[in-house]
């Protein structure tokens, strides 16, 4: 049995629309469901978005993450990354990055 990341942190990369962090809550085909998403604009202090959602940055003052919304559906999912605890803590703490 295949083990679903439905209720857990991750950040999903898009084909076109970028890279968000959230909570999975849908997932069918490309098409995924966050809730309490935040867009990850720029990140600094890590290699990859595998080493983001595995370490978190350790440059958070250098990250554009924007405001978190309600929800968000990605149409164009092409990664899906588990978080740890650790990489959520360090995300969710990223002050807002706006205008």
């Amino acid at each position: 049995m295949m083990e679903t990341n439905i209720g857990k942190k991750v950040i999903i990369r898009g084909d076109r629309s970028g890279v968000e962090f959230g909570e999975l809550v849908e997932h069918k085909g490309r098409e995924v469901t966050l809730k309490d998403a935040r867009r990850i604009w720029f990140w600094a202090g890590a290699a990859s978005l595998s080493q983001l959602a595995k370490d978190g940055t350790t440059n958070p003052s250098s990250c554009k993450f924007t405001v978190t919304v309600d929800s968000i559906t990605i149409l164009d999912a092409i990664e899906i990354i588990p978080c740890t605890d650790k990489a959520i803590k360090s995300i969710e703490d990223v002050e807002v990055w706006k205008c």
